[in-house]
């Protein structure tokens, strides 16, 4: 009965917020912006609720966009053209490939030994793992794609059914390690990237990897991330009933040459600053290589039985939300909207540091991560002169902001992450929430104090 009750609230908010975008259709906004903005209205509040599964609403989102013509097929289709989507679907073919072959349930066992029996152990081990993971691959995406088949099979060697609070809280370090904390390591996630990319065009500045690693790794990185493994051990709490130790088979044929494969596109997403490559074409060529008939490792039954397709559809979705936002105008509109009554005023540092960093925490409700940088890079000068605050400082400040994500639908790799490890988007919803309070009442106070320190406010 109080399942029945909770779906449906979740079922009548989603609908209140589709009905409110329906009526934004009438607002007097200029260039097609109103029905942008209803468009959007309705895909986020349905996103944020879960009321249908997100898959339905990515499709609807497509089709709605075209019906009404809210923008051009190459906007609201965009995601598909994105590297991050062929990235994921390269992940998707590989992950079937570790969980096939066994592979995935022998590296669980290596690493089971290192982490221990107990909840605790398991859960730093993981987190750990996944942190260290973001000095090695540029890629948040790329990360979550090779942790995930591993975690799965690492909750089974600890005796955590689907559905088990262990489960979870496995996904959960999974998911949160590859992306949270490696928001404080340069080349790791997309908007980090998008970042810089955006400062050097407009203001010719360009942070060193160590300058960025320095601001930003002691809270961002290592509290951040010392702060996740107690709150998913008090919120998902189990005990572990690992399964008894076997003898174990010397490797066979299929798992020897997927390791192979696995450490070729490691080395090739490790050092795409030397080659180029991106790692989604790398994600790709070890798909093609797992689906050759010759190989074998992923047959044409597993192909079409076991690839979570959905979850394809629904980051496309989130992408072209992204640029319908952009394009639109929106998100430059919204983010004026804000600074015109954002307490920015010279003199007043720590009030200008909080809300500086938390605009790009509001503006990532609408336009996902990686639209932050994009929209508020060029307004930088301008909250620069309104704080009185080095224009580098107010540049970099973005990163507490697009760091502390409040829903996960505004992160593809979380999103990704939890539909991989066939966890609810509830579980990741609680824990983004919770992790923002404290990233916004406790973090941001110590990172305006290390910044003080370091001389940058």
């Amino acid at each position: 009965m109080l399942l029945h009750r909770v779906s449906t609230s979740r079922l009548a908010a989603g609908s209140a917020l589709v009905a409110a975008g329906l009526v934004l259709l009438l607002s007097p906004l200029p260039g097609g912006e109103s029905k942008a903005l209803a468009l959007s209205l309705a895909a986020l509040g349905l996103w944020a609720t879960g009321a249908i599964p997100e898959y339905i609403t990515a499709l609807a989102f497509f089709t709605l966009a075209m019906l009404f013509k809210v923008a051009a097929p190459g906007v609201v289709f965009s995601g598909f053209e994105s590297a991050a989507l062929w990235l994921i679907f390269g992940g998707l073919v590989v992950g079937v490939a570790v969980k096939n072959t066994g592979l995935g349930h022998r590296l669980a066992n290596r690493l089971a030994g290192a982490f221990g029996s107990s909840y605790w152990g398991v859960i730093t081990g993981v987190t750990l793992v996944g942190t260290a993971l973001g000095f090695l691959m540029p890629s948040s995406m790329g990360r979550v794609i090779l942790l995930m088949p591993i975690a799965l099979s690492l909750a089974a060697r600890y005796g955590f059914a689907p559905g088990s609070k262990g489960h979870t809280g496995i996904i959960l370090a999974a998911a949160f390690s590859c992306h949270v904390g490696t928001f404080a390591i340069l080349p790791a996630n997309v908007p980090n990237v998008v970042l810089i990319g955006a400062a050097e065009t407009a203001y010719h500045y360009s942070p060193s990897y160590g300058t960025y690693l320095l601001l930003h790794f002691p809270v961002l990185g290592l509290l951040k991330t010392a702060t996740m493994i107690p709150l998913i051990v008090w919120l998902w709490p189990d005990r572990p009933q690992p399964l008894a130790a076997v003898a174990t088979n010397p490797m066979q044929p299929d798992e020897r040459r997927l390791a192979f494969l696995l450490t070729v596109a490691l080395a090739m997403w490790a050092t795409d600053s030397l080659h180029h490559i991106s790692p989604a074409w790398v994600s790709m060529a070890s798909a093609v290589v797992l689906l050759l008939p010759g190989i074998g490792l992923v047959g044409p039954k597993a192909f079409g039985e076991q690839i979570n397709y959905g979850s394809v559809f629904y980051v496309a979705g989130i992408m072209g939300l992204g640029a319908l936002v952009d394009k639109s105008g929106l998100g430059t509109r919204l983010a004026s909207a804000i600074l015109g009554v954002l307490p920015l005023a010279p003199g007043a540092p720590m009030t200008n540091f909080a809300s500086l960093s938390t605009v790009g925490t509001l503006i990532g409700l609408a336009t996902t991560l990686p639209g932050v940088p994009a929209v508020l890079t060029p307004l930088a000068a301008q909250m620069a002169h309104a704080s009185g605050l080095p224009l580098p400082t107010v540049i970099m400040s973005q990163v507490l902001g697009f760091s502390t994500p409040l829903l996960p639908y505004e992160s593809a790799p979380l999103v990704v992450a939890m539909q991989l490890g066939g966890e609810r988007m509830r579980s990741a919803q609680t824990l983004c929430l919770l992790l923002a309070a404290i990233a916004l009442l406790v973090l941001l106070p110590l990172d305006f104090l290390w910044w003080r320190l370091l001389g940058w406010i």
